[in-house]
């Protein structure tokens, strides 16, 4: 090979190299992540599910966000109604298509959840997303959105706060690392110590089933993850770690969704599963019902792969930000998830 040809193939490796820096979008696993979010940049405030029907958790919504060092756009129907929904189908959906495509907006955040995203699941501008990948996040309802446009666009996108959360110190924290700091964090719950008591009692974790697993992170809110079976915006649970949350179902409507999700194959081809808080998820009229423990134990105990439940995952003041879609190891014993890379650039 003569001098003038290698120097030529040298050149273009290196120009192959810078171009690769130079687009540093695509995970080693093959998620899309999103560039962080620093202070100042603008965040799209955006109202995907139920109507905000008073003036004040709004004001309260963009303080808290701008508390944070974040500048705010609202979304152009954010205040709007329609019966219980925060405008039309087509109005909530515009305006996070809308966020995404403008370049001036560095995440987009939900105001609330509720009740209305499966409703626009399949309005969002997903090829948009995909070549403008930015944070997007929040949580309840937001389940079906936040699983969606991963599952489409293979985007990392975060069951988080909502804007109109309580962000105290444990949930900014933990925000901070995941989707600020670009952090690898291990994400654990919460220290309490006891006060005149010989036990700490709150945010306890227990052990379903020891072990250790690796997967990408995929889940929420387990009613809405459920609706979601069978279309094209549930998410790939082969060697996943699943992580759910409820609030305020009857345990036979837990035990019937998650036989949805072992029916459907989701539960079977799971690596590892975490169960954060089911928040007054109590026994129902009639004869009687099993517990919780019951259905846990029911359905997640045959799967022989690492279950832990108690995690600070759900509808609670003191919230984890968990990356769907990216790659994490759980500790059932421990009670932790660790990321294995960060989840944004």
């Amino acid at each position: 090979m003569n001098s003038s040809r290698r120097q030529l193939l040298h050149f273009s490796a290196a120009a192959a190299g810078l171009l690769a820096a130079a687009r540093p979008s695509q995970a080693a696993t093959g998620a899309l992540l999103a560039p962080r979010l620093r202070p100042g940049d603008t965040l799209g405030l955006v109202s995907p599910a139920n109507a905000t029907f008073e003036r004040e958790p709004l004001k309260l919504a963009i303080e808290s966000l701008q508390a944070l060092g974040f500048k705010v756009k609202p979304g152009e129907f954010v205040a709007a109604r329609r019966g219980p929904f925060a405008g039309t189908d087509a109005q909530r959906a515009a305006d996070i298509n809308a966020m995404f495509a403008d370049d001036a907006v560095a995440g987009v955040i939900a105001l609330t959840g509720g009740s209305g995203c499966n409703r626009i699941v399949d309005k969002l501008d997903y090829e948009l997303i995909r070549r403008k990948p930015k944070f997007f996040g929040g949580f309840s309802d937001l389940t079906s959105l936040v699983n969606a446009i991963h599952r489409q666009t293979g985007l990392v996108a975060f069951h988080c706060p909502v804007a109109g959360s309580e962000w105290n110190d444990y949930s900014v924290q933990n925000f901070r690392a995941v989707v600020m700091n670009a952090e690898a964090a291990v994400l654990r719950n919460p220290v309490v110590k006891p006060v005149d008591d010989v036990v700490a009692r709150e945010e306890r974790t227990s052990v379903i089933r020891a072990g250790k697993a690796q997967g990408p992170l995929v889940g929420g809110n387990l009613t809405v993850l459920a609706s979601l079976a069978g279309t094209a915006y549930f998410p790939d649970c082969r060697g996943a770690v699943l992580f759910l949350e409820d609030i305020n179902e009857y345990i036979y409507r837990i035990d019937r969704c998650l036989s949805t999700l072992r029916l459907n194959g989701a539960l079977g081809a799971l690596a590892g599963v975490v169960l954060g808080r089911f928040t007054k998820c109590e026994p129902g009229e009639g004869y009687g019902s099993l517990t919780l423990d019951e259905v846990f134990d029911d359905y997640f105990l045959p799967l022989n792969v690492p279950v832990y439940r108690g995690a600070a995952i759900g509808h609670i003041k003191r919230k984890l930000t968990v990356p769907v879609g990216a790659m994490a190891e759980m500790d059932a014993e421990a009670g932790t998830m660790r990321l294995l890379s960060p989840a944004v650039l």
